[in-house]
């Protein structure tokens, strides 16, 4: 009986210090132009003013969107809207800082003109009229100019300007269903494929046309913070019919090959306390590989992180906590609260 009090007591210990977010880490909000972006924070959570996910400082990014006139409008909405709630710091660029048009409706100002845009971790290009940038030397020249470039990113004909610069040579790429046949063509040095939503090379992801834009930016996501930050930010923008790693990944660093067992998540499922004597039943989302929580009509997804750590979707954890002969027993929210116990 003592070394089972004594295991029992460990394990509990272990679940708190885990269940706790890194005491070094600097959180931030994503960039609103509100006051909030000047604010740090010692944990995860929702920013406390314009509630919008905090994301650790150390893992934003600066992303340069190159949009030019012509540009197609979901082309870049739509990983612009996954990039900014993933909290990184986007900005537009064009070759000029004049207004363009997006597909002759949207006016679009430039944050900066090539000759004076910042440095950016990430590079960004869209289709839509992508001959105008592929084909201008000026352009493809401040492409090739770009140093300690983290990632190359197209969506659609972007490709194209990634293929002028010579980022594409040797490497595999798709594009657009229409001008799949135009890079194949146009550019013998690349191994251009078909029916798939994106390609990673690593640090080169093509996209195919529009809407994959979505898919190959929550791809990024996932690869630079994570699977589950990019669930959440799937869950936020009601992308429900993501499917999650639909593309062809040629890296050895693929951030969907460790997740739990379904086997595994199953061990969680049941009914549970919950605040003011309420209960929420915990089920399985085998689709999406996480556990929901159903309360009334209501359901959430909770993210596995690791062993018995969770998280919810403002990325808060959710300890749970298991029992001598290893039955799930209950969880807790917070370090030293109350536990809520598993009722079947």
């Amino acid at each position: 009986m003592d070394r089972l009090l004594i295991h029992s007591f460990v394990l509990f210990v272990t679940l708190l210090l885990n269940a706790q977010p890194n005491g070094d880490a600097i959180y931030v909000c994503p960039p609103c132009d509100n006051t909030c972006d000047n604010l740090e924070y010692h944990g995860p959570g929702v920013c406390d003013h314009c509630h919008m996910l905090l994301v650790q400082k150390d893992l934003s990014k600066t992303i340069a969107f190159y949009l030019q006139d012509g540009v197609e409008v979901l082309d870049f909405a739509g990983p612009m809207e996954v990039f900014s709630y993933a909290g990184y710091n986007v900005f537009t660029v064009s070759e000029t800082a004049e207004p363009i048009k997006s597909q002759g409706i949207l006016t679009i100002v430039p944050d900066y003109s090539i000759d004076n845009a910042p440095k950016a971790d990430i590079l960004a290009f869209f289709g839509g009229n992508s001959s105008v940038a592929s084909q201008n030397k000026k352009v493809i020249d401040w492409v090739k100019e770009q140093e300690n470039v983290q990632h190359y990113f197209s969506v659609c004909t972007g490709a194209f300007i990634l293929a002028e610069a010579g980022l594409l040579d040797g490497k595999t790429a798709t594009t657009f269903h229409n001008a799949l046949e135009g890079l194949e063509n146009g550019y013998s040095k690349i191994d251009v494929r078909r029916n798939v939503r994106f390609v990673d090379n690593g640090k080169e992801i093509t996209t195919a046309g529009i809407s994959a834009g979505i898919d190959g930016a929550l791809h990024l996501v996932a690869k630079l913070q994570g699977v589950n930050a990019a669930k959440r930010t799937a869950h936020y923008m009601e992308y429900d019919n993501w499917k999650i790693g639909d593309g062809l990944i040629l890296t050895d660093t693929n951030p969907y090959a460790e997740t739990i067992s379904s086997e595994a998540l199953k061990t969680f499922v049941g009914t549970y306390e919950y605040k003011n004597g309420s209960t929420i039943e915990v089920a399985h989302d085998l689709k999406n590989g996480n556990l929901i929580a159903v309360m009334g009509n209501n359901r959430y997804p909770i993210y596995h992180e690791e062993g018995n750590l969770f998280s919810d979707v403002d990325n808060e954890p959710i300890s749970f906590e298991r029992d001598g002969q290893n039955q799930v027993t209950g969880y807790f929210l917070d370090k030293g609260g109350k536990v809520f116990k598993k009722l079947d």
